[in-house]
């Protein structure tokens, strides 16, 4: 059986000082989109104390993952659940500002121009119109475990998912591709490059553009285990022959068989590695009347990390740019 996902707790005086920091932060700066704030982050991680560095250490088990708890969060101070992610404004903007030092002292923080407007602190809540869409704005249906943005040689090494309100318990659900038990005829398939990924429907622009898909292998092995980039629902399948699809069939399954369900609580930091873990969520009826669940998503680059082939470097991201934290 699973076991459950690793928790490293912060004691009080800890989270105290990071929420400090990040409140003199956003004080001094006025917002959490301010380019200023997001140049002084190296130096605020710089004055913070060995205890926070020593629970954002690298993720160091099989499982991929662990949750950062400890930070205290009363939901009842947001204010209703916005309806999209273009309403939110400042809402909980203290809690992006938490989360952009918690990814600066993980590595540096990346946007894309493509999605929510560029924005280094996504909000993922669920939107009428949306609900059976293969994005994080959908709800009634199973959102399939996969790599975050996939299709994307510059995608996040490190995802963080920090828990704004969740009064369902709706999991979120993870698998480490080093937890599966996968034939070795399998791995050797899905190292080749069959097919491709595409772009998710979070990225309209990205879905026009004109130049041709790249296939990319699923898997790939480094010194440490394998690595994986794994996007079934934006992955055209059919067009592999049968002996690969059978492959990537297996691993879905060998993924579901070591999936756990992670139920963040308010304040929750769930970090994932995205070079070994798939993420999803169960599918929940959304109500619209501002309780909904709410998330807040930052991605991280952590430069030199030998998890990717070579030939990553070579493809086009489908015209997507990534933007680092300390260039704007």
């Amino acid at each position: 059986m699973p076991t459950p996902a690793p928790v490293r707790p912060l004691d009080d005086t800890t989270a105290s000082e990071l929420a400090t920091v990040a409140a003199k932060l956003l004080a001094d700066h006025g917002a959490a989109t301010s380019p200023g704030l997001l140049a002084a982050l190296p130096g605020a991680c710089a004055r913070l104390g060995d205890a926070v560095r020593h629970a954002l250490r690298p993720v160091d088990t099989a499982d991929g993952l662990f949750i950062l708890r400890g930070l205290h969060l009363d939901d009842t101070e947001l204010g209703p659940t916005p309806a999209h992610w273009s309403t939110v404004e400042d809402a909980g903007a203290l809690w992006d500002v938490v989360l952009l030092l918690v990814s600066a002292l993980m590595g540096t923080p990346i946007a894309w121009e493509g999605q929510q407007d560029g924005r280094f602190v996504h909000n993922i809540v669920p939107s009428p119109g949306h609900e059976d869409e293969q994005t994080g704005a959908s709800s009634s249906v199973l959102l399939t475990p996969h790599t975050e943005d996939a299709f994307h040689p510059g995608r996040a090494h490190l995802l963080l998912l920090c828990c704004m309100r969740n009064h369902d318990h709706i999991a979120t659900t993870a698998a480490s591709v080093r937890l599966t038990a996968l034939r070795d005829d399998d791995i050797e398939q899905l190292s080749r490059p069959v097919v491709p990924v595409l772009p998710d429907d979070a990225y309209e622009q990205a879905q026009r553009f004109p130049g041709p898909p790249a296939p990319v292998p699923v898997l790939f092995a480094t010194p440490e285990g394998l690595t994986l980039r794994f996007d079934p629902a934006y992955t055209p399948l059919d067009d592999a022959d049968g002996t690969w699809r059978a492959a990537y069939g297996r691993l879905a399954d060998e993924l579901a068989r070591v999936s756990v369900a992670v139920s963040l609580r308010p304040g929750d930091v769930l970090v994932v590695d995205n070079d070994l873990v798939v993420h999803g969520r169960v599918p929940f009826r959304a109500r619209y009347d501002g309780t909904d669940r709410w998330l807040k998503r930052a991605s991280v680059r952590v430069e030199g990390r030998p998890t990717r082939p070579p030939a990553e470097h070579d493809e086009h991201g489908y015209g997507q740019a990534a933007l680092t934290a300390w260039a704007v």
